[in-house]
């Protein structure tokens, strides 16, 4: 008995999650738990549902199936209960009136703001420091609507640092961010996430970062989840044959020792001479 060890409940587990809209179906069987301290990634050619999913976790979609955050049930959370919870970034903001961008952080407040209530000198001070990490104190009194899609997107980010929210979901945040950028930011959601009771969801388009950030990675193809891989754990071979299964014929490999290893995915050599010999009509036909 006193070996017993006691099961720590996911901050989210989805169970048999269908969505979509009207009656376009767009997810028909997703399944899966987001464990404390872990940074998972979603991974899914355009149009598989992963925005979607996203939308469905933050309740900004009807779903049929059972969802639950620290193990109550999703659609029994008051709305300013959910705001306190899950921090939400999505492709493109929805701001469109001036703000200062320190303005915009300090909006990540507003669940623990009463009625008519301003944020503190130290939660200003706090949204400052946000936007430090993130490189973006600088534009602290700079019209909002004036950056650029990148340093927009660092902006919200900055705000859901200071949210202090369980669940962090991230909707293709490295679309707009140039290389040296992509690359900070998932070291900066890393360092937000390993340690902590906190789990984070992050769609990506980019492979090779989640296989190189992420602790977790879920596969969705034709809105079912058809695999949850472990980059530090499975075997070379298995990854590469789920990860085909989306991406068509690739190649993964491991360059660099134990202290420094990277993963590399590139589109698989074929008789036809590669991957987009393989799937562009075009490319073939000059070939």
């Amino acid at each position: 008995m006193g070996n017993e060890t006691q099961t720590q409940v996911p901050v989210l587990q989805a169970m048999h999650i269908e969505a979509g809209y009207g009656r376009r179906r767009v997810l028909t069987d997703v399944s899966f738990a987001l464990e404390g301290g872990t940074l998972t990634a979603l991974l899914g050619a355009n149009g598989c549902g992963k925005t979607t999913l996203l939308k469905v976790l933050c309740r900004q979609l009807p779903y049929a199936g059972d969802c639950m955050l620290t193990g109550q049930a999703l659609h029994t959370l008051s709305v300013r209960e959910l705001a306190r919870q899950i921090s939400y970034i999505p492709q493109r903001t929805g701001i469109a009136i001036s703000l200062p961008v320190l303005d915009v952080v300090l909006m990540g407040f507003n669940p623990v703001l009463g009625i008519l209530e301003h944020p503190s000198k130290q939660q200003r001070q706090q949204a400052l420091e946000a936007l430090r990490t993130v490189g973006m104190d600088a534009c602290a009194e700079q019209d909002y609507l004036t950056l650029s899609e990148g340093q927009k997107q660092l902006c919200i980010l900055a705000r859901a640092m200071i949210e202090h929210s369980v669940l962090l979901l991230l909707d293709e945040p490295e679309s707009a961010l140039d290389f040296p950028h992509r690359h900070a930011m998932m070291r900066l959601l890393c360092q937000m996430i390993e340690g902590t009771d906190k789990a984070a969801l992050i769609s990506l388009h980019d492979p090779s970062l989640a296989l190189n950030y992420c602790r977790q990675i879920l596969l969705l193809k034709d809105g079912v989840c058809i695999g949850s891989l472990r980059p530090d754990k499975n075997p070379l071979s298995d990854m590469q044959r789920v990860l085909s299964a989306i991406y068509g014929p690739v190649h993964l490999t491991a360059v660099g020792e134990n202290g420094t290893r990277q993963l590399v995915m590139l589109p698989a050599e074929n008789e036809n001479g590669g991957y987009y010999a393989a799937h562009n009509p075009y490319f073939s036909a000059r070939r």
